[in-house]
């Protein structure tokens, strides 16, 4: 993420006969096609700026109704209401209008979902990543195929990390199984992902309001790339083009919840892409972000509460429907069972302020939420990625998510991800961002392996699989300046960098 915001990062060119991407990969706000938003309301010194907010409240239609009237009378205008879990998305100018609405009976939290006042959703020209194409000799094409491997599979040190070449063989998943990447949108244009891309269970859900329309789940500009890298480490085929996938046999959906031209994925959307893909029949999603504009929500705040309430509620009622939430832990080398933690970046869409946090009680959602399997970053030496949160009973599992300080084996040459970008390009990126993927991949497998298998299933066998490398024997020191830079606790079968451990695809497909 840039911060740990989104857990993405921007593309620069590299010697590698691709895009690469250098910088931190995201975990927090992408951006897409525009999305049915209130336009900003005035320059400084006239009306109050236009808020969204959330409002959560029974699920009866008597109360619902009676908020409804409520929202109205308090100068706000409703934009969503989720009836089967008691969440009302408005939009009002009015200041006070979180404070009316937690007097209303019925209301059980009510809060505004950022910092900023709404924009109008409209996209810059932005310039493009300098790119280079990717190698495509007939000699490189017949050396590939002679191996069984994809064009530039030979960079993908991740792949055989977890076993997903040898799994591939054995089983490459159901088309019957779909991951959803809740995300900045995906370019299902790319040849390495339309061949298992799902439109039918694709929206752009920015604003609120799922959009369906052919294309609205595609990234807003070609910066907007971290949706598209991220599908293809879950499920890029193998069609002897470009990148292998770890799960190349599932499909994959997007579900666009980023801001154009800010990136920030606002708690409204996120609302919204759960309780579309628990409606589509999404077994898995992939969440690589965290919900702007405050990288820990605090419940026992008023409006940073509401928002963890209502995300609570649409995770936990896709849950149900029988869909796996898997989410990056973040990239600011957080130990998150600290006592305190300084969070310097919230909130992300105004003025930051410093503020001492418990991360018991002020969670990064959705990462934190209960259910969701949690995902550390390793590099190619199985050690944990430098940038990756960490934490006794935080972290579920770990998996491939790229470190420029591991140096793979040859001929992979970087210690970053690989995967796709939009307009048929290739890059790499390295961030928790990229580990989330590779678990939702695994966990897709074991779905395609156990149709009947259950979120918590799912969520057992992946840590039942996972392999264990165990805290470092020498003092955990990445970049070799001398310094420790964090205390493994644990044991070798559960530990603060690894959870349960390493992701095992083949394990997945054959046990």
């Amino acid at each position: 993420m840039a911060p740990l915001r989104s857990r993405r990062s921007r593309a620069v060119a590299l010697p590698v006969g691709l895009a690469l991407t250098a910088s931190l990969g995201f975990l927090s706000g992408p951006a897409t096609a525009a999305a049915p938003q209130t336009a900003d309301t005035a320059a400084a010194g006239e009306a109050a700026p236009v808020l969204s907010y959330v409002v959560n409240t029974g699920t009866d239609a008597a109360t619902l109704g009676k908020v409804k009237k409520a929202i109205t009378k308090s100068g706000g205008t409703v934009v969503a209401v989720h009836d089967r879990i008691g969440v009302i998305v408005a939009h009002s100018a009015n200041p006070e209008f979180a404070a009316a609405l937690r007097a209303v009976k019925g209301v059980q939290s009510a809060g505004a979902t950022r910092t900023a006042p709404l924009k109008a959703a409209t996209t810059t020209e932005v310039g493009k990543p300098e790119k280079v194409a990717e190698p495509r000799s007939a000699a490189a094409l017949k050396a590939a195929q002679a191996s069984g491997k994809e064009p530039l599979e030979s960079l993908q040190w991740d792949i055989p990390a977890i076993r997903a070449d040898k799994a591939a063989k054995v089983n490459p998943g159901s088309k019957k199984v779909t991951v959803a990447v809740i995300d900045t949108g995906v370019d299902d244009t790319h040849p390495d992902l339309a061949p298992n891309f799902s439109a039918k269970q694709s929206a752009n859900c920015v604003g609120g309001v799922a959009d369906t329309r052919k294309g609205a789940w595609r990234p807003y500009t070609a910066d907007d790339y971290h949706g598209t890298h991220v599908a293809g480490e879950i499920a890029a085929a193998r069609n002897n083009v470009g990148v292998a996938g770890v799960a190349p046999g599932v499909k994959v959906s997007s579900i666009k919840v980023s801001e154009p031209e800010t990136s920030l994925f606002y708690g409204e959307a996120v609302v919204c892409a759960f309780m579309f893909a628990a409606d589509k029949g999404i077994e898995v999603t992939n969440n690589s972000y965290y919900i702007d504009p405050w990288m820990f929500a605090c419940k026992d705040d008023a409006d940073q509460g509401a928002i963890v309430e209502a995300v609570s509620r649409a995770a936990k009622f896709a849950e149900r429907k029988g869909a796996l939430h898997v989410a990056s832990a973040g990239n600011s080398a957080f130990d998150l069972s600290a006592k305190s933690i300084k969070d310097t970046s919230s909130p992300n869409d105004t003025t930051p302020a410093e503020r001492d946090i418990d991360p018991s009680k002020c969670l990064d959602i959705p990462t934190q939420l209960p259910g969701v399997v949690t995902v550390s970053a390793t590099g190619p030496k199985a050690l944990k990625s430098y940038y990756s949160n960490y934490g006794l009973n935080q972290i579920d599992v770990a998996g491939p998510g790229g470190d420029k300080y591991q140096v793979p084996d040859a001929p992979a040459k970087d210690g970053r991800i690989l995967s796709t970008m939009p307009g048929g390009d290739y890059a790499y990126l390295q961030g928790t961002s990229m580990a989330g993927p590779h678990v939702a991949g695994v966990a897709a497998l074991i779905k395609s392996k156990r149709p009947d298998a259950s979120p918590q299933e799912i969520q057992w066998l992946l840590k039942a699989q996972a392999d264990n490398p165990a805290c470092p024997t020498e003092p955990y020191d990445p970049d070799g300046d001398g310094k420790v830079n964090a205390e493994c606790t644990g044991t070798q079968h559960i530990n603060s960098f690894y959870g349960f451990g390493i992701v095992d695809a083949l394990d997945a497909v054959k046990k």
